[in-house]
This record gives C-alpha cells, sequence and structure tokens, in this order.
C-alpha cells in the first residue's frame, strides 16, 4: 500500500474502485466471465465495406477509459482459471454430446450407432497404496499374512484401512523400489500407445468381421472422443468414446454386421496385443516394452432415459469427460505450472512422490535417446506430451467451431445493445491489430474479479434451472 493510501486509510481494492476507469473495468471482467488472469491487448479492429469503401466500424483502445482492452486467458484448467475452465467444461459437454446423441451438424440417427466407453490404465511400476472396497466397505490396503519386507527393509503389504481423501493413497510402499524411470517413459508415451491402439482396434474389427482391412474402410470408420486423467500415482490412464459409423461418418449409418459385441471384441484383442518398445533406461542395450495395464473397462453407451439399464447413460459419460477437461495433475499432487530452470526445481512445493517423478523427467531428459520426449519442458505433467482432450476427424463438431459460434453470438449480443450497426454483410471486411500489454490483475483488482465471477455463477445457474424446467 502506498503512503498516500494509507493517509487516506483506503485499501487497494478501495483504491481501485476510485479511479475513473473503474466502471469500465468491470464491464470488461464481466465480459470475460471474471478470469482469473485476462490477458490486456492494445491495438484496434477496422471494419471496412468493399463495395463503398465506408468505415462501418472502428474500434480503437486509445478510446477506452483503461488504455486496454480486457480478454479472457482461455485456460482449460480449473487450478488456473476456474472462470475459463467452466467454459471449456461445457465446449467438452457439448463436443461429447452431439457425437453421442447428435446436434452442432450431426444427425440424432447417430445414437443408434455402435459405441462403447472405455477405460485404459497404466501398468504397475511397482506396489502403491490403494484404497480398496467391498459391498461399500473399506477393505485393508495390501494385506500380506507373511508381513515381508523389500530388499530395502520396507514393508511389502499395508493393512490400513484408506480413507478417499488419504494423501497417502497412489504412493509407493516403497520409492526405492519403485520404478520412477520407466513410470516416466510410459506417460511419455502414452499418446503413442493410444494411437497405436486406435490402429490395432481397426484391424482387429476387420478380422471379427471377417473383412481385409481396405475392405474395412469401404464399409465402415471408427470415431473416438478420449480424455486423460492422471491417477494419484501420477501416471495417467484413458477413457473413450468409441463408435461404429459407416464409411462416411457420424451421419452415415454403419454396416449390418456393425454391433456393440463385435467392438468390445476388437478392443479387448487391441488393448491385450498393442505394445510399444524403446530403449530402457537403466542399462544399456535393454529394451523397454510398454503396454496397457490389465484394468480394462468396457462398458455399452444408451441413451439417457432408455429402458435398457445395461451400460451407461450418453449424458453420464459426457459430463464425466467434460468433468476431467479441466483437471491437469492435481489428483497427483504435482505443479500446475512448467518448470524451467534448477531453481523452479529445487523450490518446489510437492510431496515426494511427484518430486520424485518430475526429477525422474530432468535426469532422463539428459540422455541423447530420450531428448526427443522434452522432458524437461513437460516435466510438470509428470512427462505426459499428449493433449488432454482429443477426438477423431469426424467425431462430432469441433472446440474451433463452438468458439466462434459463441463469440459471433457475444458480439451481436454487444453491438445490438449499443445499437451499432449489424456486421454479417458479405460485402464487410475486418482487420485487426492488436499488442500484448500484460496479464493478470493489477493491484486491488482481483477480489472485484471474484466477486464479478461469483454474480456470473449465480446468473448461470439461475438460467440452467429455468432452462431445466
Amino acid at each position: 500500500m502506498s503512503s498516500g493510501e494509507a493517509d487516506r486509510g483506503l485499501t487497494p481494492e478501495m483504491e481501485r474502485a476510485t479511479q475513473p476507469d473503474f466502471a469500465r473495468w468491470q464491464e470488461m471482467v464481466a465480459a470475460t466471465a471474471g478470469c482469473a488472469q485476462p490477458i490486456r491487448l492494445r491495438g484496434r479492429r477496422l471494419t471496412i465495406d468493399t463495395d463503398t469503401g465506408e468505415v462501418v466500424d472502428l474500434y480503437d483502445t486509445e478510446d477506452e477509459p483503461t488504455g486496454y482492452l480486457l480478454t479472457a486467458c482461455g485456460n482449460r484448467r480449473a487450478s488456473r482459471c476456474p472462470s475459463c475452465a467452466e467454459v471449456y467444461r461445457k465446449d467438452a459437454f457439448h463436443l461429447i454430446i452431439a457425437g453421442l446423441a447428435g446436434g452442432k451438424g450431426i444427425a440424432a440417427t447417430v445414437n443408434s450407432h455402435p459405441r462403447v466407453f472405455v477405460t485404459l490404465t497404466a501398468p504397475s511400476f511397482g506396489a502403491v497404496h490403494t484404497r480398496r472396497e467391498r459391498d461399500g466397505r473399506s477393505r485393508p490396503c495390501r494385506p500380506r499374512r507373511d508381513g515381508g519386507t523389500c530388499k530395502h527393509g520396507r514393508p511389502t503389504g499395508c493393512a490400513r484401512r484408506h480413507d478417499r481423501n488419504d494423501p497417502i493413497l497412489g504412493t509407493p510402499l516403497c520409492a526405492e523400489c519403485y520404478d520412477y524411470m520407466a513410470a516416466v517413459l510410459w506417460n511419455a508415451h502414452a499418446g503413442q500407445l493410444w494411437k497405436r491402439f486406435r490402429t490395432y482396434t481397426k484391424r482387429a474389427l476387420a478380422a471379427e468381421a471377417g473383412l481385409s482391412r481396405s475392405a474395412l474402410r469401404k464399409q465402415a470408420r471408427l470415431g473416438y472422443a478420449k480424455i486423460a486423467e492422471y491417477q494419484a500415482r501420477g501416471l495417467v490412464h484413458f477413457h473413450a468414446v468409441v463408435r461404429i459409423d459407416g464409411p462416411g461418418g457420424p451421419n452415415d449409418p454403419p454396416p449390418a454386421w456393425a454391433n456393440t459385441q463385435l467392438l468390445e471384441t476388437a478392443i479387448r484383442t487391441a488393448a491385450r496385443t498393442t505394445a510399444i518398445s524403446i530403449p530402457g533406461p537403466h542399462a544399456a542395450n535393454q529394451t523397454l516394452v510398454l503396454r496397457w495395464g490389465g484394468q480394462l473397462d468396457i462398458r455399452p453407451i444408451h441413451l439417457t432415459g432408455a429402458s435398457n439399464s445395461d451400460g451407461l447413460e450418453d449424458i453420464r459419460v459426457a459430463s464425466y469427460i467434460a468433468k476431467y477437461a479441466t483437471k491437469g495433475t492435481e489428483t497427483a499432487a504435482a505443479a500446475d505450472r512448467p518448470i524451467r530452470t534448477g531453481y523452479d526445481l529445487a523450490m518446489l512445493d510437492v510431496p515426494d512422490h511427484p518430486r520424485r517423478i518430475i526429477n525422474a523427467c530432468w535426469t532422463l531428459a539428459a540422455r541423447p535417446e530420450y531428448a526427443n520426449l522434452r522432458l524437461r519442458q513437460w516435466a510438470h505433467m509428470l512427462g505426459f506430451r499428449g493433449h488432454f482432450l482429443t477426438k477423431s476427424r469426424g467425431y462430432s463438431t469441433t472446440l474451433t467451431v463452438l468458439r466462434q459460434t459463441r463469440a459471433d453470438h457475444r458480439a451481436a449480443e454487444a453491438r445490438q445493445r449499443h445499437g451499432l450497426p449489424d456486421l454479417n454483410g458479405t460485402n464487410l471486411i475486418t482487420e485487426s491489430q492488436w499488442t500484448f500489454a500484460g496479464s493478470g490483475h493489477q493491484p486491488g483488482e482481483a477480489a472485484w474479479a471474484d466477486a464479478i465471477r461469483e454474480r456470473v455463477n449465480i446468473a448461470r445457474t439461475i438460467d440452467e434451472q429455468r432452462a431445466a424446467g
């Protein structure tokens, strides 16, 4: 607080509220839905009628009381920006549900295509503490009658009944026995393993249908959408919607031979046979074979409200995937920002298990055989280099389309609210020139932004309740 503020007895929040640009700043923050780390831009946008040469719209940040324009950061992670993460979650939901029930350019008949919800897990790299249940009751973690110890003198079992929020969940029984190097390499190759799994699923589907691979391409296409989720042990696993379409995509009916059972059999075959061989981390000329873990879950997906109770409802699946689209490494208690220097690494405030994974990333990054993995760049992601939410080209709509539709709608609303002309004409051209002027909130602004975000959330909840009847 400056001496002038102290003399007047004003907090930074009160001081910010007395400034002449405060009202306009609030409008901008409300437009970003209370973004936690908004981007400040300077520049202008010019719209010209190409037939007449007339300037029909001009916006310049020099005319703003603030001197800049605020725009949302767009970060998908709830730990970084709750507001933008909520927007991303809803976009992810609409993207997934469109491929299950139709909408956004996808015919409703897509709901009759064979589709399943698949969970692919990582293998074990050492015994970890886990929560086991039977009939809704917690069971001992890793009971051992012999009470043995590992070569480091630590117990090989655990008789504790862990609570759901026990911080020890996912951590190794013995950190020295745990293969951190192999775990990092598995995370780093998980995306490649998924890509190979897709190829093997197509091959297995062709074999189950009694077709050649080229014949399968002429009759059917696999559509998918997947999300990556971190387990408490720091390894990613994938949840995916996998669907059989006709050769033209989701609006094309699948062939008569296609059914859910055939799809499930092909997926189980592919999961069992998919493997990647890479140089091993522990000895020269060693090979490390990376595979999926033994826990494979496949469930049919049916329409919400359908009488068939076998499987999962489509809305439940879409909600589940959208929920994890805004998560990062929080489950593993790891970092949520890149670790750029050795000093950043030394100053990390994380538990021992994720720290060891991150240290393994830095150690392996120094070895030439793993240079292409860029493990230091992805150390905060525990070595995982892939996108969290991915889909096949024709699964449904795209995030780009959803974002552009929302931006056009908001722009049209704003122009109508301010009495400005409609800019939907085909003879108009818009040119923009922007420069980065900073990010985040300035002193005294964060609390106001939090209050605005809360108001926006309340308004959204009311609107959703009204829409639901």
